[in-house]
């Protein structure tokens, strides 16, 4: 039997602290994620449900974007996956009841971890102007609604329609097509508060956005780069393929601010060898400064370009552009001041440089420790350098490594969720749907926070998510909210932003993953793309939640019914009927899609081309993959301020919080803990166990403030800090973003510590 939800928010007064571990997964990682699915499941429905995650027959797991290999263990899911999953497939369920007895006001008191727990909404709710709680409404009115305040804006640029990474294929398609009959490409997505570095990067770089590498190509490099990146928590699989890598003989260096214990030992639970002593990964540990990683990359690119017979010159001649003012930029990368940035010794970057110089294929992966940094897209691009000086792009067994976090934030992007599309892809949905697509650019999330809090946008439609949770600056994001004349989130189920509304506001009830589809055509399946450029179907196996629940595309369908009427050609009532007729489609406008139906329907599913990786083409402005050389930087911070960065816990994925504990990082019963090195606790006089506020510095002199944090003395890098969002993100001004990708720097917040 599954347990009912927590009637009251836990305490987190007083979290304990024990050392960190040195080893992830193992026996511990199986008793856990036994015990949350049975807490949401039962034992019947976890052993059903969990059975079909990530199989080829199966669906898609709703947590990370890790790829599949050919053969899948029959536990083809990782600990943090199966707590999405039970999460989704949970027994637990939000009634119009539950809304009655709980105003807005009441649940805007609540923690994210216990409106989380409360279960799956099961029908749609809406909070009318005035009201102080959410009433049941019906599909039709709750689409009127919509309707209404859309058709009555000004400008179609008043709309903002935001995707979550969790949207299929098929859906996000819709999406993007409905926003732009609608006349606007307001279309922010959570890529722009995540891997929109690496995408800039990558794009001016090789000429595509995404990575180039597969799980073969991990599995054969001869070195493995994992920098700003904790795949243990984040993405728990991607340590089995690092564990075959480095069977094969693989070196690993992973650079980071703080030892991560997935890292330094996998325990496999799929093995009883793994289970027992498991597989150290880590040959070298780069214990970075936090936004030291440019400096690092330069110097090493300095070192490779130095040392004879270290460059391809023949891939640099025939392949590449720019490689002279790389070299020229590179000669002025100075030691002292790499040391000062990086904080590491001369002897551990030469030990790099060795491992570097001795492979011949090489992988760098990364997350959002380099993507949410000002210079981030630099820091990628220098990433890039190295990778193109020793040819590294193109070959097996090497590339680049983007880490995705959401199961389809990729596919989304691929299928047009972007503020700034290509002009080729909207030639081509014209021509498909005989519209006159906008071309003016639209805004990412930080532009739609400011033009909500500016009043130039008044209708915010979130298709999933949590806007609320993910975003920065979180006072001034929650009170541009709510200027707004009507909020709309797509939901499974609660999460703070439906706590903080517009003057009027619906949540719309969705099936999730792991729930069937029927449509009036039959059962359907939809499709998503992993982090490594691989299609694959999606087939929930549950009887929905609610008999009241619509799917994503039947939401957008009818939606658009509802707002573009008879003026609109295209036939929205045929694909909310058939998914099929979506895919057709798509195929005729997204490359790479041609025949996409017959392809989806292989178990395997299908690979995306990318011209960098199959061809050792570039499609850049200059026909060739492109060295940069932009300026290194790197944080400067304040005598008695430390750089914070903030990250998750082990029990939580993005915005969703599982539970109050960080087993690996000796975490138990409370999140609102600042990790700070002994030796800066003792020069600051922060004691272990006493409480601090964490108040931000930003060039605007507005004050940010996160009260009563528990400091940790921790093995952190000295200078740096570090905090569980979404609990810090009201310490990252909103103007506080990447050059060129406009992301969130909550990688980069200076903080002083007052006491609590």
């Amino acid at each position: 039997m599954a347990t009912k939800p927590p009637t009251g928010d836990p305490v987190q007064d007083a979290p304990q602290v024990t050392p960190p571990k040195h080893a992830a997964a193992g026996l511990p990682a199986i008793g856990h994620t036994l015990r949350i699915a049975h807490q949401q499941m039962g034992l019947a429905r976890t052993a059903r449900t969990l059975l079909k995650v990530n199989q080829k027959d199966g669906f898609d797991c709703p947590g990370c974007a890790w790829p599949e290999g050919d053969k899948r263990h029959t536990a083809e899911f990782c600990e943090n996956g199966a707590k999405a999953v039970a999460e989704e497939a949970t027994l637990r369920r939000v009634t119009p009841e539950f809304f009655a007895a709980h105003p807005v006001a009441d649940l805007a008191t609540r923690s994210g971890y216990w409106l989380g727990q409360q279960g799956r909404i099961t029908e749609p709710v809406y909070l009318p102007e005035g009201g102080d709680r959410y009433e049941a409404i019906s599909w039709e009115r709750a689409f009127a609604v919509i309707a209404q305040e859309l058709t009555a804006l000004g400008s179609p640029d008043e709309a903002l329609f935001y995707t979550s990474g969790r949207t299929s294929n098929e859906a996000a398609f819709l999406f993007q097509l409905f926003a732009r009959e609608f006349g606007t490409n307001n279309l922010p997505d959570c890529s722009n508060m995540c891997h929109e570095s690496s995408g800039s990067a990558l794009t001016e770089t090789i000429g595509i956005g995404k990575g180039s590498v597969s799980l073969e190509d991990l599995h054969q490099a001869d070195l493995i780069i994992v920098a700003g990146q904790n795949p243990g928590t984040n993405h728990p699989r991607m340590l089995s393929a690092l564990e075959r890598a480095k069977t094969a003989g693989a070196k690993i260096i992973s650079v980071n601010p703080l030892p991560e214990a997935g890292m330094e030992r996998f325990k496999n639970p799929q093995t009883p060898l793994g289970m027992l002593k498991g597989t150290a990964l880590n040959d070298l540990f780069l214990q970075i400064r936090i936004g030291g990683d440019q400096a690092l990359f330069r110097l090493l690119n300095k070192l490779v370009i130095e040392t004879e017979g270290a460059t391809d010159e023949a891939f640099i001649r025939e392949h590449t552009h720019g490689y002279e003012d790389l070299a020229a930029a590179a000669k002025e990368a100075d030691w002292d001041e790499t040391l000062t940035a990086t904080g590491l010794t001369r002897p551990e970057i030469e030990r790099a440089l060795a491992m570097v110089l001795a492979s011949k294929r090489t992988i760098v992966c990364w997350a959002m420790g380099l993507t949410q940094h000002k210079h981030a897209v630099a820091t990628i691009r220098e990433v890039v350098n190295l990778l193109l000086l020793r040819g590294n792009i193109g070959r097996p067994g090497a590339g680049v490594c983007p880490v995705r976090g959401h199961s389809n934030v990729q596919g989304d992007r691929t299928m047009g969720i972007f503020e700034r599309p290509a002009p080729a892809f909207l030639d081509a949905l014209d021509k498909e749907f005989g519209i006159t697509s906008p071309r003016g650019h639209g805004y990412d999330v930080v532009r739609s926070i400011q033009a909500m809090r500016d009043g130039r946008a008044k209708v915010l439609f979130a298709m999933g998510g949590n806007f609320v949770g993910a975003t920065p600056d979180t006072d001034v994001t929650e009170a541009a909210i709510r200027r707004t004349a009507l909020t709309v989130h797509v939901s499974t189920k609660l999460n703070r932003s439906h706590a903080v509304t517009g003057r009027r506001a619906l949540i719309l009830p969705t099936l999730g993953r792991t729930d069937k589809d029927v449509q009036a055509s039959g059962r359907q399946f939809v499709t998503v793309e992993d982090s490594m450029g691989t299609v694959h179907a999606s087939r929930g196996n549950l009887a929905p939640a609610s008999p009241h629940l619509l799917s994503e595309p039947a939401i957008v369908a009818r939606m658009a019914r509802a707002v573009l009427g008879t003026a609109s050609a295209t036939p929205w009532e045929q694909f909310e009927r058939d998914y099929a007729a979506i895919r057709d489609r798509i195929s005729r406008v997204v490359p790479g899609f041609e025949d996409f139906n017959a392809r989806a329907a292989r178990p395997e599913g299908f690979r995306l081309p990318h011209a960098p990786r199959d061809e050792r083409r570039f499609p850049t402005k200059t026909g060739k993959a492109n060295f940069t050389a932009a300026p290194v930087e790197y944080p400067r911070v304040p005598q008695g301020r430390l750089l914070l960065q903030t990250l998750r816990s082990h029990d939580q994925y993005n915005t969703t919080i599982y539970g109050l504990d960080d087993r690996y990082r000796g975490i138990t019963g409370g999140r609102r803990v600042v990790m700070v090195n002994p030796a800066d606790a003792a020069e600051l006089g922060l004691a272990d166990g006493s409480y601090t506020d964490l108040v931000s510095e930003w060039k605007d002199g507005v004050e940010r403030r996160a009260p009563g944090f528990r400091v940790v003395h921790y093995p952190t890098a000295r200078g740096c800090a570090a905090a569980y969002y979404p609990e810090t993100n009201v310490l990252v001004p909103l103007d506080s973003t990447a050059d060129t990708s406009n992301t969130p720097a909550s990688k980069s917040v200076v903080v002083r510590f007052e006491p609590a």
